[in-house]
């Protein structure tokens, strides 16, 4: 058994949504919840580990010419 604590926003029509790390998105979970209300500055401090993507954020990255070629690391298991 795992346990996540986050800080949901509310959609606008009331629900909140949890997001789910990878390895559970297949399977059956029970959920246990207690709702409490958060104090203004952790609701702040959650929404400041929030990245958002802006548009152009990526401006200028270019990826390697060999992105693609196989790695040296992995040689022993492509083989």
């Amino acid at each position: 058994m795992s346990t996540i604590t986050a800080i949901l926003m509310p959609s606008a029509d009331g629900t909140l949504h949890l997001p789910l790390p990878a390895a559970w998105r297949h399977q059956s979970i029970r959920v246990k919840a207690e709702l409490e209300p958060v104090t203004d500055a952790a609701a702040q401090e959650a929404r400041q580990l929030i990245v958002t993507p802006k548009a152009g954020s990526l401006k200028g990255f270019r990826m390697s010419a060999d992105f693609d070629e196989p790695l040296e690391d992995f040689k022993e298991y492509v083989e």
